[in-house]
């Protein structure tokens, strides 16, 4: 997966410029990647998946962020819902993987309101954020239902995509390629089989039987999401650190350098950012090893495990960024032209940071937390 990974590089930054003048992802990556396995790769085997591990998420999501920014966050969020509907009852697995390359989008956050309805519940309510959703044939959302009785609970459900209308509100100034539309849900029914409490989701109470053995199903749904997000943006920084190597001996504007590689400066900024993408892949590892090791031996992950994770991730954010920077900061004026890749590396990596689960100084403040005797103020490890 690694290798085919590896070879779709060359087509994805081709596609590059494309996917993000047109903010969405190139048919010819999507084509590629489908042709290479890697919407297969969290998908059961009795579908036709592979059932892949951790560390070849994060082996193959560096070889994808090496080739673009936009394309790589869509193919690592897919893994994402595509595992969690592995949640569910198996008879909702047959509905959803119809083929071992269906595309699941998703989200975390709870902006819908859902009622009881005979059979199911109905759903009201918008999602933003929603990347490769316009290349998706379903997405999982999450709602807080209000039953007759009792307190309301968020749950979390399957919708094919063809039920929610789409808002194409994407306009951003980094991962512009992703698409991360808004969708919205207009009095959608949504048969029971296909609706999980979320709070039994976030504690390992699957619904799914023929999966409960599975070491890639083995895991907890933080655990599983930060596996699929960790090698994305190790790989970004790796392409920054490529294109600067390809660039080092320009001359060095208004100096007597004839070779950027001839002055101190660009040695110790150029060590210190390769040192950053290892320690930075070295926390990738570390998610990913824990992820592999608990799925085969079906232990319960503890807390400090869980947090840890998420601090990690942080980590890996912080590093992959400050290393782009300083990248970017060296690679002169002419980086600033559209046609870098630079300029769009810089833009994709801070747009990383930004995200909820993903910002280093929320994942850092949930593991200070932990280590000052606190409890973790979310639900979200």
């Amino acid at each position: 997966m690694r290798r085919r990974a590896s070879e779709l590089v060359p087509v994805l930054r081709a596609n590059a410029a494309w996917t993000e003048q047109n903010r969405q992802l190139h048919p010819e990556s999507i084509e590629a990647a489908a042709d290479a396995g890697i919407f297969r790769m969290r998908v059961p085997k009795r579908y036709g998946g592979y059932e892949c591990d951790a560390q070849t998420l994060v082996d193959v999501s560096i070889e994808l962020g090496r080739g673009d920014g936009s394309t790589a966050w869509v193919f690592s969020v897919y893994w994402i819902p595509g595992w969690m509907v592995g949640m569910f009852p198996d008879e909702v697995q047959d509905e959803v993987f119809t083929s071992p390359d269906v595309r699941v989008c998703g989200t975390l956050s709870p902006s819908g309101m859902a009622a009881p309805a005979d059979g199911g519940i109905v759903v009201n309510g918008k999602w933003g954020f929603i990347s490769g959703a316009l290349h998706a044939q379903w997405q999982e959302i999450i709602a807080i239902l209000v039953p007759e009785q009792g307190e309301p609970y968020p749950v979390m459900a399957l919708v094919p995509i063809s039920e929610l209308e789409i808002v194409d509100d994407w306009h951003v100034g980094g991962l512009r390629g992703s698409g991360s539309v808004t969708t919205v849900a207009k009095d959608v029914f949504i048969p029971q089989a296909r609706v999980l409490p979320l709070p039994s989701v976030m504690t390992e109470q699957y619904a799914s039987v023929l999966n409960a053995e599975s070491p890639a199903f083995r895991v907890p749904l933080l655990g599983a999401a930060n596996s699929a997000s960790v090698g994305g943006p190790v790989g970004l920084a790796k392409a920054a650190l490529e294109l600067f190597y390809e660039r080092m001996n320009r001359k060095l504007t208004y100096t007597n350098y004839e070779s950027q590689a001839e002055a101190p400066i660009t040695h110790l900024r150029v060590a210190d950012a390769a040192v950053k993408i290892d320690q930075a892949e070295f926390h990738a590892r570390r998610v990913a090893e824990l992820a592999d090791r608990k799925g085969l031996t079906g232990e319960p992950w503890t807390l400090e495990e869980r947090i840890r994770s998420r601090a990690d991730i942080g980590t890996i954010c912080k590093l992959t960024k400050s290393a782009v920077e300083t990248l970017a900061m060296s690679s002169g004026g002419s980086s600033l032209y559209d046609t870098s890749p630079m300029q769009r590396i810089l833009r994709d990596i801070q747009a990383i940071n930004l995200h909820a689960l993903m910002a280093p100084d929320a994942n850092h403040e949930l593991y200070g937390r932990m280590i000052c005797g606190l409890e973790p103020n979310t639900t979200y490890v």
